[in-house]
């Protein structure tokens, strides 16, 4: 019986193409096991009342996680919620919850932001992302 990875990611729901893209890469390997607990954008705490509420919703989703995986697009530098995420992984539990930046496929520009607060970078591709969480998670 394989493990099974707590992953929570990171990833603005404006772009939920690359959310969406993300999950088909760790589908893509039959022996990879793991736990989702991202918010997605249909989740009631999508309509938090206040950032405060939200920010503690993202906290406890991302309690249950081992690993936190942050896409390094540049819109990254410029969201909000990301640079909170970030700050929640690092600061808010006991032990800094390791942070996994992705490159989008063919990027030229990523987040310098992301980049400088992961313990790993990795690229797009479904071996290297889920090498990465094996090791941190």
């Amino acid at each position: 019986m394989s493990k099974t990875y707590h992953i929570f990611i990171s990833h603005s729901w404006a772009y939920p193409d690359a959310y969406e893209g993300l999950i088909k890469l760790l589908n893509k390997d039959p022996n990879f096991s793991y736990s989702d607990y991202s918010v997605p954008k249909d989740n009631p705490i999508h309509n938090a009342g206040t950032s405060k509420e939200l920010y503690n919703a993202i906290k406890a989703q991302m309690s249950k996680a081992s690993v936190v995986i942050i896409m390094a697009g540049v819109y990254s530098t410029y969201s909000k919620w990301i640079n909170k995420e970030i700050e929640i992984a690092q600061t808010e539990f006991s032990t800094p919850k390791p942070i996994i930046a992705v490159e989008p496929w063919a990027s030229e520009k990523t987040s310098i932001k992301v980049k400088e607060a992961a313990n790993k970078i990795v690229g797009w591709n479904s071996s290297s992302i889920i090498s990465a969480i094996k090791e941190l998670g």
